[in-house]
């Protein structure tokens, strides 16, 4: 016991702080996987083009393999809208979506990955080759190629902007005075005032006989307002929230390749049918040929995928019309005695025959 006094303390175990570069980087990460800034997916915009996307996919006809269930093509779709990436590792139960992943590169493609797979006591860790690895990219920059880019992420700023107002608009809701009124009212006690002010409760439909504010003190009339009431609610339409909101909103459905007449309330049919054509010919349908190309390559079959037929995206009537005409051509064609060489020439003439380098 003499000997004790040089005794060593026992060590203190220090840890990060809440605030610490640990804490900074789990913030970085979880935004990345979350979405792009985790303000603009929260608006219903957003989520409504999401929606878009993912039932467009869920409906898409897939031949070719039966891993791309519509189950993985819904979660497909919401991950490249919210994140512009999509991996999936190829296991021996099909295709398991990973929420965060590492990627090694060699001249800019993919060679390895490290995922992490969820369940629900926690989530592990995989490494997989690229070819055990579906990887679904949009917007790749030629910097970053390996990496995709979300549509919000391309409109920052728009989005930005649209939860800003969202922000603002719901702040003056919970906090402004609306619908509210100052009375003038001659000088009286408060205990009078506040008697007053609750009489007025509950009062529709009856008679109230209150005293005039016309009275005469001090040698002389007071203003003549008589009961007048004065409005304290703010006028929004002097700061354009209403043409700012919509210029936004049509902002956010065009970098998702949606038709902004397609969420307004007079849209009609036509319109609907001419913003279906319009997102599964312009942004959907190419994004399930890279899908394709990239099942074709990993599953080493043959994957075709199709958006436009589930949806009806096209003019029936216009193709109806169309199939019409075509066959009336062809019977004229054939009564004439016309060749097949010269109906293909005549076919070339319109962009309709084969070889006719439009393409």
């Amino acid at each position: 016991m003499m000997f004790g006094w040089f005794k060593r303390a026992p060590k203190i175990e220090t840890r990060s702080s809440g605030t610490g570069y640990t804490a900074m980087i789990m913030g970085a990460r979880e935004s990345y996987i979350s979405g792009v800034s985790g303000l603009g997916e929260l608006t219903a915009t957003v989520q409504s083009c999401v929606s878009l996307w993912e039932g467009a996919f869920a409906l898409a006809d897939v031949s070719g393999t039966d891993l791309l269930s519509r189950r993985h093509m819904a979660c497909i779709a919401r991950a490249l809208a919210l994140r512009g990436d999509c991996v999936m590792f190829i296991g021996d139960r099909g295709l398991v979506p990973a929420s965060d992943w590492d990627v090694s590169t060699r001249d800019g493609a993919p060679r390895a990955y490290r995922l992490s797979l969820s369940d629900a006591g926690g989530a592990r860790s995989v490494t997989a080759l690229a070819a055990e690895v579906l990887h679904l990219r949009i917007g790749a920059d030629p910097v970053a190629p390996w990496l995709g880019t979300a549509p919000l992420r391309r409109a920052s700023l728009t989005a930005g902007m649209l939860h800003a107002v969202e922000s603002a608009l719901a702040e003056v809701f919970a906090n402004a005075p609306l619908g509210s009124q100052i009375v003038p009212f001659p000088e009286a006690p408060n205990v009078d005032l506040e008697a007053m002010g609750r009489g007025f409760l509950g009062r529709r439909g009856r008679v109230l006989l209150r005293e005039s504010v016309n009275v005469s003190a001090a040698g002389g009339p007071a203003p003549a307002q008589d009961w007048k009431p004065q409005d304290v609610t703010p006028d929004l339409s002097r700061s354009m929230t209403r043409e700012t909101l919509e210029a936004a909103r049509g902002a956010i459905c065009g970098a998702f390749g949606v038709l902004p007449g397609l969420f307004h309330a007079q849209s009609q049919g036509p319109l609907v049918r001419e913003a279906q054509r319009h997102l599964a010919g312009w942004v959907l349908q190419p994004i399930a040929e890279l899908l394709a190309e990239e099942a074709t390559v990993k599953l080493g079959t043959e994957v075709v995928i199709d958006v436009g037929r589930p949806l009806q995206a096209f003019d029936a009537g216009g193709r109806a019309r169309a199939l019409a005409q075509l066959i009336e051509a062809f019977g004229r064609a054939k009564e004439l005695g016309l060749s097949a060489d010269q109906m293909n020439a005549a076919l070339l003439a319109v962009n309709w025959g084969g070889g006719d380098d439009l393409a």
